[in-house]
């Protein structure tokens, strides 16, 4: 590190006239010549980071490292630690914070709290569970490769290949992480156990592992980019037929392997009865823990009980919202009862077939289309890159499981997409579609991770190095809000759909906190939902049960919103007729994802430099 970093001062030195201590040696300004030097130093720094994830590498559309799979051992997790603390060391010891311009003292502190974050994390490798059924690894790492993996020529598909052997020393890795935290005493819950090995066991199942069967997700994608790059002329049929057997003996030898032994230790420690799934704060060192994992997911300082206290007032006061809505609808009853009434009533439900999980994808594709064409009237800056609403892959496809985003290239490559799980419609209603479908494409996740990716004059650390999620869930459900402001939902009942989905991210405050903090049972959590939100049951558990394996990160969407809705309204009160709405969201969303605490900031500087004129 030293030897690179000394090496990028002297380039840095010829580019820019200057020394890193800050001793001018030029005629430039200092503070200038400071940041400029600060940010070749972050975007060569944003590069060694990368070099420990050859799949981000591939997520940001690039071809290096094109055959590997990331170390997922505990030994290279700390050596991503290690080169963080030693990163920000360089950092403070050669740059001066105070001769720095405003937006690279964004940069320095954005930085450092990246660094203690990993630090932090490093404290709680124990009480992580490293295999679960929400979006875990193990199904991760093959939709990643079918869904990112791009096949353009021959080198791409040996690259292809050689990851689908990778994706079994990963899940060996993985494995290995599972089995130590098992016996320190963190094991999930019974029916993540069920989860793993379900889905582990689609993986592997049909062709090539089994004789006859159908083509499992892997060959069937395998087969093909073979067959394209066979029809294209890339590559003859002869060189298709070895890589094909190349491909079959990287599934059967080495990828089933190794999730066959997944199965097995699953298998033979799941729990024996259904016992009653515990909190966070059941581990060993379950409460520090917890706080950390709010801290984490919030990026403040809100304890437990606060934000269990926040979420109750939220219910209410969005019942009541609910209440004048239902009231509109001409429904006469009480909530409880519309609840029951938009939860089973026919109307509400597309088909339980393809075509009922198509219109879902189509209607929701309809919305952000309309949508999409006043986001000038709202937004300065607009994202390029496009945006597609595609089914969950079949192997890790649950009902009721929650939507999800997954962001494209930033060279517009490969489109963000929009993922559902359609595979039981009766817990997809249609009233909270169209705000789904805002928090998922534009103005939601697709708009702000697309922009921040297409930043331009931002070191690289911050507009493609990653996620934080109060600022990218909190302006998610922002965004459902604001599509209200923009002439979304027109029908009553998605404009109760709306709530209902904000709702339950209201719930989610007091459920995560009640389960991880207060020792509520899956039962009592279920419930509770069931009693505040007309969502089915199936959802309810589903989503009680991703809280169980992803402490705190559920409490992190209203806990963000909140702070954008205070910020807006602090920037409204403060410059009054100046308020400028496009002027407010660009500010939010043309830094990057930054800690709440930064994103204020932000807004307190640009509503300085209005009043400044």
């Amino acid at each position: 590190m030293k030897t690179k970093f000394a090496a990028l001062l002297l380039a840095s030195v010829a580019l820019t006239g200057c020394d890193m201590m800050g001793a001018p040696v030029t005629a430039i300004d200092c503070a200038t010549t400071q940041s400029e030097c600060i940010n070749v130093w972050f975007d060569e720094k944003f590069e060694e980071s990368l070099a420990f994830s050859p799949i981000q590498q591939t997520a940001l559309g690039r071809k290096t490292d094109y055959d590997k799979i990331d170390d997922l051992s505990v030994e290279a997790a700390r050596e991503q630690i290690a080169w963080w603390e030693q990163a920000v060391a360089d950092m403070e010891g050669n740059f001066d914070y105070d001769e720095l311009s405003q937006d690279a003292k964004l940069s320095y502190d954005m930085f450092k709290f990246r660094a203690e974050q990993a630090t932090r994390g490093g404290e709680f490798f124990e009480q992580q569970y490293i295999l679960h059924q929400m979006n875990g690894i193990h199904t991760a790492l093959p939709s990643f490769l079918l869904g990112q993996h791009t096949v353009e020529s021959e080198s791409d598909m040996e690259a292809f290949i050689a990851r689908l052997g990778g994706i079994g020393t990963a899940m060996d890795q993985a494995l290995e992480r599972a089995q130590s935290n098992a016996a320190a005493g963190t094991r999930p819950p019974r029916f993540s156990y069920d989860a793993v090995i379900a889905e582990s066991q689609k993986l592997i199942s049909g062709a090539p592992f089994e004789e006859g069967g159908e083509p499992s997700a892997l060959w069937e994608g395998t087969e093909g980019h073979l067959a394209k790059l066979a029809e294209d002329g890339t590559i003859t049929q002869e060189r298709a037929d070895e890589l094909r057997e190349e491909a079959r003996t990287a599934l059967i030898d080495q990828m089933a392997p190794a999730y066959q032994r997944i199965v097995d230790w699953f298998t033979e420690d799941r729990p024996k009865t259904n016992e009653v799934a515990q909190g966070a704060t059941t581990l060993p060192g379950g409460e520090a823990f917890y706080s950390y994992a709010l801290n984490q997911m919030t990026t403040t300082e809100l304890s437990a009980d606060e934000i269990h206290d926040l979420g109750l007032d939220e219910v209410a006061r969005i019942r009541g919202e609910m209440e004048g809505i239902m009231a509109n609808t001409g429904f006469e009853g009480t909530l409880e009862e519309f609840f029951v009434f938009t939860r089973e009533d026919p109307q509400f439900f597309f088909s339980q077939d393809e075509a009922g999980a198509q219109d879902y994808i189509d209607r929701a594709t309809v919305h952000i289309d309309t949508l999409s064409e006043r986001l000038p009237e709202f937004f300065g800056t607009l994202p390029k890159a496009a945006l597609e609403v595609r089914r969950v892959e079949p192997f890790r496809e649950q009902d009721g499981a929650a939507q999800h985003y997954r962001a494209g290239t930033p060279d517009g490559s490969r489109p963000g997409i929009y993922y559902a799980h359609l595979s039981d419609m009766s817990a997809m209603p249609i009233p909270p579609l169209e705000a789904i479908a805002y928090h998922e494409g534009n103005p939601g996740h697709h708009m702000q991770v697309s922009i921040a990716q297409e930043l331009e004059g931002v070191p690289k650390f911050r507009s493609q190095g990653g996620f934080l999620s109060a600022y990218g869930e909190g302006w998610a459900l922002y965004s459902e809000a604001l599509a209200k402001e923009m002439g979304g939902y027109e029908d009553p009942y998605s404009d109760f759909g709306r709530l209902q989905s904000e709702m339950w991210r209201a719930i989610r405050l007091v459920v995560d906190t009640g389960i991880h903090a207060k020792g509520w049972t899956e039962d009592e959590a279920v419930q509770y939902c069931l009693e505040n939100s007309p969502n089915p049951e199936t959802v309810a558990r589903s989503e009680v049960r991703r809280y169980f394996v992803l402490p705190g990160q559920a409490t992190s969407y209203k806990i963000g919103m909140i702070r954008i809705q205070e910020l807006r309204a602090k920037a409204e009160e403060q410059l009054g007729d100046d308020f400028d709405i496009r002027g407010f969201h660009d500010t939010v969303l043309g830094g990057g994802a930054v800690p709440l605490s930064i994103l204020e900031k932000q807004v307190d500087n640009w509503i300085a430099s209005v009043e400044a004129g």
